[in-house]
């Protein structure tokens, strides 16, 4: 598999990517793509419902794709009257909303139902305009990728897609007592990555992933690393500051979990670990505070007071601290004025909000699952933490209890590892794959009528 990988050109830098056949990416890029996000909105907050990475992603990736001049048109289904049926995002990006199902209380689970509606909207946006009007199809997560699918052929271009995450790897490592994917999805994402010209990456695993698990075709994938908003998630005026505006103590070891609350972002291994570190060292109750900031989501949501009763059960609940989710200017004061971020995570394609953290100065504590390995240099930025028993985080934790010293060496280290995950880097490496597969469906297309 390494041999494998190093074809992928480097994992350091997606920039630097090299295509099959020495293609450079100098021919032509596209001029206006469809990127599809059937079951999350770009416009939605993260952290709510089913919004996460793949929203900051998808809105962060099409302003820097629009500022390279490549038009980006949004499809996602409309969960809401009030909308117009298309918002300008940014110059040059258009979200258009599809009525597919009722605006409100469609689970995920419930979507494909709804995908041959989706499909229907999509294709009467595209019939009125002029022919060849999209050059090129983005697909995000296996729901899209299934209209991505079909309006690629049917418009005759090449269909690029990005899983996000993966129903096979995330039932190879299930959190105990979450719901496995179902065959449905499986069957889904392997008709997508047959069907793709491309199939975009996160990390040289994510890719290695997608060979072992779905059979792709290592020549068809390409590793682009997500992005960071470098202006908006920086250290800025320090973590003092920061602790201020939030009404946070100045001496206090905040360990912060931010994300989704659901078994698979396992933000009970979180606060067990911080149990252990208390019945440890007693003395750290008066100066620790546990803030969890994101909303139930996707299977947490059976049972959304579950991690306030388990605070309450390991009689922590007195340092942990409940926030809704929060725009995210106000996520940045939050990882600025943490000691260190927690990801015990057991599936993360990439882990976004890892790299916004270290860019914000604050080091992480992260599982070594999917693509945290990339985003979190351990020993140096952060650590990270094989399996996910809390006595290990525990004693993660306690190396920032012992030594505080070690947020800000570690903070400083975390800001200058982010810096290399500009947006612009992802967009750029995101054009060329597009340019590739544009180049290679125009060959197959001679091939063919030849």
């Amino acid at each position: 598999m390494s041999q494998y990988v190093s074809r992928l050109g480097s994992t350091r830098t997606a920039a630097r990517l090299r295509f099959p056949g020495g293609f450079t990416g100098a021919s032509r890029k596209p001029r206006r793509i469809a990127m599809l996000s059937v079951h999350t909105s770009p416009l939605h907050q993260p952290g709510t419902g089913d919004a996460g990475g793949m929203n900051v992603y998808i809105v962060e990736l099409a302003k820097r794709l629009a500022a390279i001049n490549i038009e980006v048109e949004i499809f996602t289904r409309a969960t809401t009257g009030s909308l117009a049926p298309s918002v300008e995002l940014a110059p040059g990006v258009l979200v258009r909303h599809v009525d597919a199902g009722p605006y409100e209380g469609l689970a995920k689970e419930d979507l494909p139902a709804q995908l041959c509606a989706f499909t229907h909207g999509v294709m009467q946006a595209w019939a009125g305009q002029r022919p060849g009007y999209y050059d090129l199809v983005h697909s995000h997560y296996w729901l899209s990728g299934q209209v991505g699918w079909l309006a690629a052929q049917r418009w005759g271009v090449p269909l690029v897609h990005a899983m996000h995450t993966m129903a096979k790897v995330k039932n190879a490592a299930l959190a105990d007592g979450d719901t496995p994917e179902p065959a449905a999805r499986v069957i889904g994402e392997t008709q997508i990555v047959n069907a793709s010209d491309r199939l975009i990456a996160n990390t040289a695993e994510e890719a290695a992933e997608l060979v072992r698990f779905y059979d792709a075709d290592p020549a068809a994938v390409a590793v682009v690393h997500p992005g960071v908003n470098l202006d908006r998630f920086r250290p800025s005026d320090g973590r003092a500051a920061a602790r201020a505006r939030l009404g946070l103590p100045q001496d206090a070891l905040i360990p912060l979990f931010a994300g989704r609350i659901q078994p698979l972002k396992a933000p009970d291994v979180l606060l067990r670990a911080v149990a252990v570190l208390l019945d440890r060292d007693p003395s750290l109750r008066s100066r620790i505070v546990v803030p969890v900031v994101g909303g139930p989501s996707g299977s947490g949501l059976a049972k959304p007071e579950g991690l306030q009763k388990l605070a309450a059960r390991l009689g922590i609940a007195d340092v942990v601290r409940f926030h809704p989710p929060v725009g995210q200017d106000q996520l940045a004061d939050w990882f600025r004025a943490a000691s260190v971020l927690v990801m015990p995570s057991y599936s993360e394609s990439f882990g976004l909000v890892a790299i916004e953290a270290q860019a914000a100065g604050t080091p992480v504590v992260a599982a070594a699952v999917g693509g945290l390995p990339v985003a979190v240099r351990d020993g140096v930025s952060g650590f990270l933490v094989p399996g996910h028993e809390p006595e290990a985080y525990a004693r993660a934790l306690g190396r920032f209890a012992d030594a505080p010293e070690l947020v800000e060496r570690m903070g400083a280290a975390a800001a200058a590892h982010a810096q290399s995950f500009g947006w612009d880097t992802a967009a750029s490496a995101t054009a060329d794959v597009y340019t590739a597969a544009l180049c290679d469906h125009r060959r197959r297309a001679r091939t063919h009528h030849g």
